[in-house]
């Protein structure tokens, strides 16, 4: 019995000096306490994160594993899907071709051309057109030469003739629907000389060799100036944009009334007539406006297709 007493008692002591400890520092003692306390979660805090970094580097090996197999695979579609793909880039292809074949037939055909031959073919034309503005009363310009004065001299350079030869067929074609439309006139008709001519004349083989990608479209430009009704000029402008024979995109239109300034108001018996005519004498009708003429100049390019 004396020694659990003797135990006993020293628990009692060891305690009494830890309470006095304790009353004489008591800042410390809190600070011990407290600092104790906050291990608990610290060490929580340590724990959970060791875990997720395990998790985390678990599901990081497990995909540079799969990562790493996926390379060293010999990929294959699948039959299906394989199957849906061929038949899309066959429609395609054939769409293609056909959108092709269509926008061929609406351009004028590109045709190897001596130089010769397009001097010849330069006069026929000059002839045909003239012939065909004395039948529609439809007056030209002196020297007119569709725009191709250069060559009425000279012959052109022979990579470039059956380019050009396109470019007559086109420019004869755009002046033939100004005059069949009977303008009044036609003024000004030129074709700013494209400075890479001959290159665009150049065989398939040269186009190969380029190390530039080929172009798709290419096109030559024809400025003209002519006088007309107003509703000549909207047949005009009508026809160039539905031709069917040649893709011609009006880039630039520039139109001017030859009377800049309105009618005077009438005075007298006719001031009760409507603001578009009025009554003459013998019983007409006498318009105000509508008769004039309207000067026009406009910028057509002439759309060639290389596919």
């Amino acid at each position: 019995m004396g020694l659990p007493l003797r135990a006993a008692t020293r628990s009692e002591e060891t305690s009494e000096i830890a309470m006095n400890w304790y009353r004489e520092n008591r800042w410390l003692g809190n600070f011990v306490i407290a600092f104790a306390v906050s291990l608990l979660p610290a060490f929580w805090f340590l724990f959970y994160a060791k875990g997720q970094f395990a998790e985390a580097c678990a599901r990081f090996n497990e995909v540079a594993t799969e990562r790493t197999r996926l390379e060293h695979l010999n990929p294959f579609p699948n039959e299906d899907n394989f199957r849906k793909t061929q038949a899309a880039l066959t429609n395609y292809g054939a769409t293609l071709n056909k959108t092709k074949e269509e926008l061929k037939t609406q351009t004028v055909p590109l045709a190897p051309l001596a130089p010769n031959e397009f001097q010849s073919r330069l006069r026929r034309a000059i002839v045909n057109v003239t012939e065909r503005a004395r039948s529609n009363r439809v007056k030209l310009p002196e020297n007119f030469n569709l725009g191709f004065e250069e060559f009425t001299g000279a012959l052109p350079d022979a990579a470039a003739s059956p380019l050009l030869g396109q470019q007559l067929n086109q420019a004869e074609l755009l002046v033939n629907i100004l005059i069949d439309n009977r303008v009044d006139a036609i003024t000004i008709v030129t074709r700013p000389t494209a400075p890479a001519e001959p290159a665009a004349a150049a065989s398939p083989a040269a186009r190969k060799a380029s190390t530039e990608s080929p172009k798709v479209v290419e096109w030559a430009v024809v400025d003209l100036a002519f006088m007309a009704s107003p509703s000549a000029l909207r047949k005009v402008l009508n026809q160039i944009a539905s031709s069917d024979r040649q893709f011609f995109i009006v880039r630039t239109l520039h139109v001017r009334n030859e009377q800049q300034k309105g009618p005077p108001r009438e005075q007298g018996a006719a001031s009760n007539a409507t603001a578009a005519a009025a009554a003459t004498p013998h019983g007409a009708t006498k318009f105000i406006v509508g008769n004039e003429r309207v000067e026009t100049a406009v910028s057509v390019e002439l759309i060639r297709f290389t596919f």
